[in-house]
């Protein structure tokens, strides 16, 4: 079998395939067999990550608003409590403030694994999987016809 990383040859940013390495119909055969099944896995990566980056838009969405709202909520409740005497109404606002800034806290995780940063995570996971098809289809390509050049026996 052949050792698939000893084919390409990376020059100046560009791909070369060593064309010249593969003399038979049945090797072109093999590796377009091969590149036939990344081409599917690719595809198939390809629509998942489409789908939770669509996910992620949405909830980034989502939990922009709510973050925004428990920011303000918590202003409001600080500038409350600072003009406050003790009591227990100062206490109670106090307890309030903790739950909110625990809110808060799990807003930002949220934000961190499902929200605008993860979004842009799976965006650039998208533009490389882009890109790795287009390189896919270019060998198919190429592979389909350097076979045509070669004997047929």
């Amino acid at each position: 079998m052949f050792d698939f990383v000893g084919i390409l040859l990376i020059l100046k940013n560009e791909i070369m395939y060593s064309l010249n390495k593969i003399t038979t119909v049945a090797d072109c055969n093999v590796l377009l067999t091969w590149a036939e099944k990344e081409k599917s896995d690719l595809t198939f990566k390809q629509l998942s990550v489409e789908r939770v980056a669509v996910n992620y838009s949405s909830t980034s969405i989502e939990i922009d608003a709510v973050l925004q709202g428990v920011l303000a909520e918590l202003t409001a409740i600080e500038t409350i409590i600072s003009t406050l005497a003790e009591g227990p109404t100062k206490e109670d606002l106090v307890k309030k403030k903790t739950r909110l800034e625990y809110k808060k806290f799990l807003l930002e995780n949220r934000k961190e694994s499902y929200g605008s940063v993860a979004l842009l995570e799976k965006e650039l996971d998208l533009e490389r999987i882009n890109k790795e098809l287009d390189e896919v289809e270019g060998f198919i390509i190429t592979i389909t016809d350097h076979k045509a050049t070669l004997p047929t026996n």
